[in-house]
């Protein structure tokens, strides 16, 4: 088996979530980025979780996270640098990298990236999407409504060969990206998918919190 690099984006600032870093919040006896970042501890083919971390919550993470594994480095202002600033501190052929505000994300599905990524070199989770998806017009008027037979919802992980990921990084260091897969897509690389959960759900909002809470 291939060993993994792991990047945990704890860059942000949760201005969405409210006063408090949604990372920081409990669920159940942990917080939810110990819960993220256990989950990715199971696997003796990870070797090193380097986490971008905002400033504001550096110490905070540093006295909860002791896994001599474990690596805190500076994050950026966008989750793009944050991730790019982590790439530098990667020592393996692989990486995966997770959003740290995920902390249902489940072990078979970690491994299956690791397994995917090991063959493919790209890979993101997904899961497909259920609900009737509309185009609609600035006005608010209904153009039509999109097949979404083809349509899926991106989650993370996602994992790649590590030159790939950050050669794609050098060369589109100036934009502004969401996901990581997303600039593979803009350089015509091929990414291919793992079916996830739709429990593996991102905290955002205090409802998203409550959700996990049920789902924990």
């Amino acid at each position: 088996m291939n060993k993994f690099s792991v990047i945990i984006t704890a860059g942000g600032t949760s201005s969405r979530y409210g006063n408090k870093n949604k990372l920081l919040e409990h669920l159940d006896e942990r917080t939810v980025i110990e819960h993220t970042v256990a989950a990715f501890l199971e696997f003796q083919e990870i070797t090193e979780i380097i986490i971008p971390t905002n400033n504001s919550i550096k110490d905070e993470i540093v006295s909860l996270l002791k896994d001599k594994r474990i690596k805190i480095v500076e994050g950026g202002d966008s989750r793009q640098k944050s991730v790019y600033n982590a790439l530098k501190y990667v020592n393996n052929e692989y990486v995966i990298i997770h959003d740290g505000a995920r902390p249902l994300i489940k072990s078979g599905v970690i491994s299956q990236v690791m397994d995917l990524a090991s063959l493919k070199g790209a890979v993101s989770v997904m899961t497909k999407t259920t609900d009737t998806i509309k185009e609609v017009a600035p006005d608010g008027r209904i153009i039509k409504t999109i097949d979404r037979s083809k349509l899926y919802n991106t989650q993370t992980p996602q994992a790649f060969k590590t030159s790939l990921i950050k050669e794609a990084h050098e060369k589109l260091k100036d934009g502004n990206f969401t996901d990581d897969s997303s600039m593979l897509e803009e350089l015509d690389i091929p990414v291919y998918i793992v079916n996830g959960s739709y429990t593996n759900i991102k905290i955002t909002t205090k409802s998203d919190l409550d959700f996990a809470k049920l789902y924990i």
